[in-house]
């Protein structure tokens, strides 16, 4: 699939307390905030946690990261279910037959609140 400049692909997903297990264990990102619940019994999913939306738009489409940044703008607890729409803003042929890939993203909330933007850039294999 040839992606084209100013495509958006969009990918939702909502955070388990088991998400949050799995990546405090892979990660040992043990925050008190990661690992007590708040006093509605919610967890603060971990920033690079939220950050795998976008990432795996690109690992949908084979990309390999050169450059990734994040501004994280508000936490996203368990149960928050997340949006993430990455647009295309550059695709250019390069040498050897490969293909160059700038894109932006931004994820939001089941309340349409913004918590995550950013954009990420990398070769397509």
């Amino acid at each position: 699939m040839v992606l084209k400049v100013g495509e958006i692909i969009t990918f939702e997903r909502t955070f388990t307390v088991r998400d949050v297990e799995l990546f405090t264990e892979v990660s040992a990102d043990e925050g008190i905030h990661h690992v007590t619940p708040d006093e509605q019994g919610r967890l603060v999913i971990q920033g690079l946690l939220t950050a795998t939306l976008p990432t795996k738009v690109g690992g949908d489409h084979n990309v390999l990261a050169r450059t990734m940044n994040f501004e994280f703008l508000r936490p996203v607890f368990t149960g928050d279910t997340i949006t993430c729409e990455v647009k295309i803003e550059k695709y250019e042929r390069q040498e050897k037959n490969r293909i160059a890939i700038h894109t932006s993203f931004l994820c939001k909330n089941q309340h349409r609140k913004e918590v995550l933007q950013g954009n990420f850039s990398g070769v397509i294999l």
